[in-house]
C-alpha cells in the first residue's frame, strides 16, 4: 500500500435548511470554498459536520456528493464511526466503493468496550477495506475510551492498511509515546493532530492536522500549517496564538458556535440539528463582537 499523506485536512460543517434537511446546494458551495482556500484533503462528515445527527443513508449521500463535487482534485477521507462494529464496516465498504481515499473511525459511540473488543472493532473495520485506515482518539468526547500505544501496535501487527492515529486528546505524553513506539515497527505510521494546536503537535512529529476552524479562518490555518511543515515553529507563534484564542471563543457552544462564526464571515450554513441548541440572536451578537476584535480575521475571505 502506498503511503497516503493527508496534510492539512479541512472538516466541513453540514449545512441544513429550515426544514432541517441537508442543503446540498449550500454544501456544494462550502466544498468549493474549502477547495479554494487551502485544503489538502477533506474529512467528512466529522463531528464538526454533525455526523452523529445524520442517518447512515445521509452520510452515504454526503460522501458521494462530496466525491463527485471534488472530482479527484484532493483526497476525501470518509468518517465511518458508529455505535456498532457492523455499521462502521458497512460505511467503510461504501466509502471504498464510491472512491474515498481513506477512512477514519473513532471508538464505538455510547459503548465502552474492554481493550480486546476495542481491538476487534478496529480490526473488523480496517480489514473490510484496502483503504488507508486511521483510528481517531478523542477520549473527552468518547466517554474516556481511548486509543493507546499498545492498541496501535496491535493494529500495526494485524492490519497492513493501518495508516495512523488522529489525536484530539492533547495528551502530549501519549502522542510522543505512540509516535516513538509504533514507528519502530512501521516507519510509515502517521500521527495527525485532531485540532489546530500545530506547533506542539508538529514538534512531536505530527504530519497533518484535522482543522475545523478552517471554515472560519482558512488563511491563518494554512499559514500556521505551512510554517510547522517546514519546522520554523518560532515563526508560527503569532498564528498559533490567534488560532488558540479563536478556538476558545468558538468552542463554547460547539457546532452552534462554529456555524455562528462562519455566519459572521458571510458563510451561513444554517443552524445545527436537534438535540444541539441553536444560538440565540443575543448570543450570536456577543460572538460576532468577540470575533470582530481578531485583527487576523480582517484578512480572511468573506462570503463564498
Amino acid at each position: 500500500m502506498s503511503k497516503f499523506n493527508a496534510g492539512l485536512v479541512h472538516t466541513p460543517v453540514t449545512p441544513f435548511n429550515r426544514e432541517r434537511g441537508v442543503d446540498y446546494d449550500l454544501y456544494g458551495r462550502l466544498l468549493d470554498f474549502h477547495l479554494k482556500n487551502g485544503a489538502d484533503s477533506l474529512a467528512l462528515p466529522m463531528h464538526a459536520g454533525e455526523s452523529v445527527s445524520l442517518s447512515d443513508e445521509e452520510r452515504r449521500k454526503l460522501l458521494e456528493f462530496a466525491i463527485n463535487r471534488v472530482k479527484g482534485r484532493i483526497p476525501v477521507i470518509a468518517h465511518v464511526s458508529q455505535s456498532g462494529t457492523g455499521m462502521s464496516v458497512e460505511l467503510a465498504r461504501h466509502a471504498e466503493k464510491v472512491g474515498a481515499a481513506a477512512i477514519v473511525a473513532a471508538v464505538p459511540y455510547y459503548w465502552t468496550p474492554p481493550p480486546a473488543m476495542l481491538l476487534e472493532h478496529f480490526i473488523q473495520i480496517g480489514s473490510a477495506v484496502r483503504l488507508p485506515f486511521f483510528a481517531y482518539n478523542s477520549p473527552e468526547e468518547m466517554g474516556g475510551v481511548k486509543v493507546t500505544s499498545d492498541l496501535a501496535l496491535k493494529l500495526v501487527e494485524r492490519l497492513p492498511n493501518f495508516a495512523g492515529v488522529v489525536d484530539s486528546s492533547l495528551d502530549w505524553q501519549f502522542m510522543i509515546e505512540v509516535i516513538t513506539v509504533v514507528r519502530k515497527v512501521r516507519p510509515s505510521f502517521q500521527l495527525l493532530s485532531g485540532m489546530e494546536y500545530m506547533i506542539s503537535a508538529g514538534a512531536i512529529g505530527c504530519t497533518g492536522v484535522f482543522a475545523p476552524l478552517a471554515g472560519v479562518a482558512p488563511k491563518v490555518v494554512r499559514q500556521l500549517y505551512d510554517v510547522c511543515r517546514t519546522e520554523k515553529y518560532g515563526d508560527g507563534r503569532k498564528a498559533q496564538e490567534t488560532i488558540a484564542a479563536l478556538r476558545q471563543v468558538v468552542k463554547k457552544e460547539g457546532v452552534a458556535s462554529l456555524k455562528g462564526a462562519m455566519r459572521t464571515m458571510g458563510r451561513d450554513c444554517g443552524e445545527p440539528r436537534p438535540p444541539l441548541r441553536p444560538m440565540g440572536e443575543i448570543e450570536y451578537g456577543v460572538l460576532a463582537e468577540k470575533l470582530s476584535a481578531f485583527a487576523a480575521l480582517r484578512a480572511e475571505p468573506r462570503g463564498w
